[in-house]
């Protein structure tokens, strides 16, 4: 975007010395119009830019006014793009991983809902809170409309981001997903929607992450496997990134 700015706005400029004569522009008369359009336009970059060769150099006031006018397009245009693009690329964000798919899995004496992350960053996360809410699509007489529920987590806050972690929603008979199976989820265009926010030690701001998972990306009756082993004989923990989706499938309990 910014060369297509660059190029349009040296063509306009290049455009206007032609307008007002090239005869205007010391040493960028050469008998071909297409050259002259050439010259005219590299003019234009070294005025915008404020570089000034010197080598071309305009004469008369008409000339001297639409160089200064570019040039002073020059400085606040590249003062607006250098603020946009440091606002950009300076802004910190987190590369947060989500597992593939999430597990109605055995939970106690029922059952329960889980996904899990990983930081995929060597920044250091600090105080991770997680949220949840399931996003529902219902019928009535006013037609479709949707309805959100929040969902309990059983920990919904680490102070610290060093591995995994699963993040579960225990399905218990105060949860939405109580007695739900996955034909009533997809009737229900069900989207359990995720906010993670946290500390970026390296930034020192905080920063989210959003994502959400439908209905048809709920695996029933897995249990997530390790995603990390301990390296013989030094004892070094390593984490697998590529295993955080691995799952084996179990046998759920009889819906109520």
């Amino acid at each position: 975007m910014v060369i297509a700015v660059f190029a349009i706005t040296n063509v306009l400029f290049a455009s206007l010395y032609m307008a007002i004569g090239i005869e205007h522009l010391k040493g960028a008369g050469s008998g071909s119009a297409g050259v002259e359009f050439v010259n005219a336009f590299f003019f234009s970059t070294h005025t915008l830019t404020t570089v000034g060769y010197g080598n071309i150099y305009p004469l008369g006031p008409v000339a001297n006014l639409v160089a200064a006018l570019e040039a002073l397009v020059g400085l606040m245009g590249f003062a607006v793009i250098t603020g946009l693009m440091f606002g950009r690329f300076s802004r910190p964000s987190a590369r947060i991983g989500f597992s593939d798919w999430m597990l109605v899995t055995p939970y106690g004496e029922g059952t329960s809902l889980q996904f899990r992350i990983v930081n995929r960053r060597t920044n250091n996360l600090l105080e991770l809170n997680a949220r949840l809410l399931l996003m529902t699509v219902v019928g009535g007489t006013g037609g479709l409309r949707r309805e959100y529920a929040p969902l309990q987590l059983e920990r919904d806050q680490v102070l610290f981001f060093p591995l995994t972690w699963t993040i579960v929603h225990p399905i218990t008979q105060s949860s939405p997903l109580y007695g739900k199976s996955a034909a009533e989820l997809r009737e229900m265009q069900a989207e359990i929607m995720i906010l993670i926010k946290g500390f970026d030690e390296t930034f020192g701001q905080t920063v989210n992450v959003r994502h959400s998972y439908r209905h048809d990306e709920i695996a029933w009756g897995g249990r997530f496997t390790t995603a990390f082993e301990i390296d013989e004989p030094g004892g070094d923990l390593r984490l697998e990134v590529d295993r955080v989706s691995s799952f084996e499938a179990v046998s759920l309990p009889p819906l109520d």
